[in-house]
């Protein structure tokens, strides 16, 4: 019996770029300058923006919170309450020299149920990032 693997197709440049105008568009409808991250399957840089009026840190920000979306496979919403003091993965960002970021803004990115990718959203409260960054997601999915 033979088993063929199947792979999801990785993102393009086009992808990235349909992330971030799509994230951009959300946040900025909402009246909100931030900065987009889009990282590869492998965790490489595919295509960044920050806004004139976002803040300095939100570039660093969205990077981080994208690449912990992709390390962990989840959205980094659903992680904030794991780190916390009582939480199972407390020592988890101090453990690892890693570029964690355990603030809601960072989605991974899937295709034919694998991950390809994440984008991350820094600028905006942590629950309008995620927002902007679920909004890029659907965006891509059409």
């Amino acid at each position: 019996m033979s088993t063929t693997a199947t792979t999801a197709a990785p993102l393009s440049t086009a992808d990235a770029e349909t992330l971030v105008a799509a994230a951009r568009a959300a946040a900025e409808a909402a009246g909100v300058a931030v900065s987009v991250t889009v990282l590869d399957a492998g965790g490489h840089l595919l295509a960044f923006r920050r806004d004139d009026r976002a803040v300095l840190i939100s570039g660093e920000t969205s990077t981080r919170k994208a690449y912990t979306a992709l390390q962990l496979n989840a959205p980094t919403a659903d992680l904030v309450e794991l780190v916390k003091p009582d939480g199972p993965f407390h020592s988890l960002p101090t453990a690892l020299d890693r570029p964690l970021l355990f603030i809601a803004g960072g989605l991974p990115v899937h295709r034919d149920g694998r991950p390809v990718g994440a984008v991350g959203v820094g600028g905006g409260a942590p629950e309008q990032d995620h927002a902007f960054a679920a909004a890029a997601l659907r965006e891509l999915a059409r």
